[in-house]
């Protein structure tokens, strides 16, 4: 197996620059690196939901899931770091489609927003659904200086669809009751 990392501290990122995977320096502000931030971010907010005890007993195949979506968010970030590189395809997104539309079909009918929260599990998942919708927009930024395929910014969007799935799975498997939004009456004031 290839040594990927050997030394750590490097200090080649001192004067606020890093490398791309073809060997380019660029600055730690580019909005590539943004990009690749923001889905390192996503990924830990995933590894921290799957932290959670349950998932050892319950809910494997959510489990796996989520373990399969985190390489494919490495996947994505290797399409930023190597330009012309592309692993996520039509196959991957048509996977996660599936999965959205299988988890939905198992729950109860939505007649109001719902706000984030219930249990540790369900309120996390609903934290990564947002960091998600914030990597989709911090890629289609990215997108409009240097493009990479669109695939990669529909898979983000699909993905934030299954996280909020998910989000009211999770929930549901917890027995918890999930909160609705509740509109308020035009002619009472807020907080009144």
């Amino acid at each position: 197996m290839k040594t990927r990392l050997n030394r750590i501290t490097t200090k080649t990122g001192d004067q606020g620059e890093t490398g791309l995977a073809d060997g380019s320096r660029i600055s730690k502000t580019d909005v590539r690196i943004v990009a690749m931030g923001s889905l390192d971010e996503l990924n830990c907010a995933l590894g921290v939901l799957l932290a959670e005890p349950f998932f050892h007993h319950d809910m494997k195949a959510v489990k796996t899931i989520l373990h399969t979506i985190q390489q494919h968010l490495f996947d994505i970030g290797s399409a930023i770091a190597l330009p012309g590189h592309q692993v996520v395809n039509d196959e991957t997104l048509a996977w996660l489609e599936e999965h959205v539309a299988t988890y939905n079909a198992q729950l109860p009918p939505l007649t109001e927003f719902i706000l984030p929260g219930g249990d540790r599990a369900t309120a996390l998942c609903h934290q990564a659904r947002s960091i998600c919708r914030r990597t989709e927009r911090d890629m289609l930024t990215m997108q409009a200086e240097h493009p990479i395929d669109v695939i990669n910014c529909q898979y983000l969007n699909r993905l934030s669809d299954l996280l909020f799935v998910f989000g009211r799975v999770l929930a549901n498997h917890h027995n918890q009751q999930e909160q609705l939004w509740h509109n308020p009456p035009k002619s009472k004031k807020h907080g009144l």
